[in-house]
């Protein structure tokens, strides 16, 4: 399945920025690839796109190419989705909170998309909230779902303190803007003992070594790529403790031979090396 990546406009301007976990700006090239490139931080190993396209030019990119894409692999995703909940075991958060009178029972998915995942979960017994940049796919989750979907980003939704147990977000994170902002407001909204979801592309996956700058993540909507261990001190530094990293994707289809990417898929999900990687963490109910 092809990752989707937009057009650059003609009009859009690009400009140097620092380190968004560290602030330095000190960097060496990464990943040189057809009109962008991706460097690594010297001081904290962050992968971002620099220089990048104006935060107006990056939201822009989200219209109706990208809802066509979301909406012609939606069976995909929801798919690969469920998978990845059932990886860092989502049944066990459901059985903890759904069977808790005390608990808010609140589920948002962050970049929801058509809202195909906030039905799921309204069926399992969750009050669903979806945070969608496309309007298209807003409406269309609205319409054919009836599913409550904020759109724009979940920081213009301005949620309540403490109003979610369970925060999710596939795909998002490499998308955003200010990524440390981003786990902050996740954080601040997220109840004391809430879990935070998130799947993003694995920069040290053995897919990303191999393929590098042909790499299917090294895309011009993708503002930054996480290893295990950014991700992990981004998690750390808000507060939050790390629970869960499972990852997966030995082998993109089509790259080899199916027995071999049976094996390569298996074997990347035991050593930690898959394509993709999945954070379950958790708000400490204490101080």
């Amino acid at each position: 399945m092809k990752t989707y990546s937009s057009e650059q406009g003609m009009d859009e301007i690009k400009q140097e920025v620092p380190c968004n976990l560290c602030g330095s700006g000190q960097y060496k090239p990464r990943l040189l690839c057809n009109g962008f490139t991706f460097v690594e931080c010297l001081r904290c190993g962050l992968v971002y796109q620099n220089p990048r396209p104006r935060d107006e030019d990056v939201l822009s990119r989200y219209g109706n190419d990208y809802f066509t894409y979301e909406y012609e692999n939606e069976a995909n995703f929801f798919g690969l989705m469920l998978l990845g909940l059932n990886d860092v075991d989502f049944s066990g958060i459901e059985a903890e909170i759904l069977s808790s009178p005390d608990r808010r029972k609140k589920f948002l998915d962050i970049g929801c998309a058509t809202g195909r995942l906030l039905e799921h979960v309204r069926g399992r017994g969750w009050q669903e909230q979806g945070a969608e940049v496309c309007r298209e796919s807003v409406e269309y989750g609205w319409s054919r779902r009836n599913v409550r979907i904020f759109h724009g980003t979940l920081e213009e939704a301005a949620f309540p303190d403490a109003e979610f147990s369970v925060v999710h977000g596939s795909h998002v994170i490499e998308h955003v803007l200010n990524p440390a902002a981003f786990v902050r407001e996740i954080f601040r909204i997220l109840e004391p003992g809430g879990y935070a979801l998130i799947t993003t592309p694995n920069v040290e996956g053995w897919q990303a070594r191999l393929f590098r700058n042909s790499w299917r993540s090294a895309i011009g909507d993708h503002m930054f790529l996480f290893s295990k261990a950014a991700l992990g001190s981004l998690f750390s530094n808000t507060g939050f403790v790390t629970q869960k990293i499972k990852t997966w994707g030995g082998l993109a289809a089509g790259r080899g031979p199916k027995p071999l990417k049976r094996l390569m898929d298996k074997s990347a999900k035991v050593l930690g090396t898959g394509d993709v990687m999945m954070f379950r963490c958790l708000k400490p109910a204490g101080p």
